[in-house]
């Protein structure tokens, strides 16, 4: 049985929900540290609704904060826990986005998955293995997970932006062109990725402009 996740929202501008943007926070943080982001974001993307559900277990290394799935050299969980934690997480994220679509009338072409570190670990392991296809994937500061699978568990194929600091000393730079040279070799035609000069684990707004206009063309605003 899946957990149901709290998610905080932003709505269109416009009042009119055409998109919507889901933002995927990291370990130890929580929804609204990137529902912040939506207030810059949203002049330019009048007609979209932005939701940024909290992760489902609380996390330990982080009181105030939450996780999608345990982290091994962190927190001291097994490699087992974080497995059994992350499958966990993705079949609860599958259901909060099933539902959303539903309640909101969107189709999975008008939804784009925002993440920046564990969150973008999520979405590039989500997204791929969904049946329909979302608009696209944005993902900062993060990594893929089991790129061995991807080949042969990809379903659906969606453009993806890898946005990644230079000098991130949490996860290493190095990640980016290791996952888009998964992505591409699992055929993945619209692999994007933007260095983020002197910035460190986290979003600057060079980033976050690059992440504006990719998500512009694939929503086709």
């Amino acid at each position: 049985m899946t957990r149901v996740l709290n998610a905080g929202r932003k709505a269109p501008l416009s009042g009119d929900t055409r998109s919507i943007v889901v933002f995927l926070h990291g370990y130890g943080a929580n929804g609204a540290d990137l529902l912040g982001l939506a207030d810059p974001l949203a002049e330019h993307l009048p007609d979209t609704l932005f939701v940024a559900p909290d992760a489902p277990e609380d996390c330990d290394g982080a009181p105030m904060g939450y996780q999608w799935f345990p982290i091994p050299w962190i927190d001291g969980s097994s490699e087992e826990e974080a497995e059994r934690g992350m499958m966990a997480a993705v079949e609860d994220l599958n259901a909060f986005l099933d539902a959303l679509m539903v309640d909101e009338d969107v189709l999975p072409e008008q939804v784009v998955l925002f993440g920046f570190s564990q969150g973008t670990m999520m979405s590039l392991h989500v997204a791929p293995r969904r049946e329909d296809a979302v608009a696209g994937v944005v993902g900062f500061s993060g990594r893929l997970l089991r790129p061995d699978l991807l080949q042969d568990e990809t379903v659906s194929r969606m453009p993806v932006l890898l946005v990644h600091g230079d000098q991130d000393d949490v996860v290493p730079i190095q990640s980016m062109p290791e996952a888009a040279e998964a992505l591409q070799g699992a055929e993945f035609k619209d692999v994007y990725a933007h260095v983020m000069k002197g910035t460190a684990h986290g979003i600057d707004p060079d980033g976050l402009g690059v992440a504006l206009a990719f998500m512009r063309d694939v929503l086709s605003l």
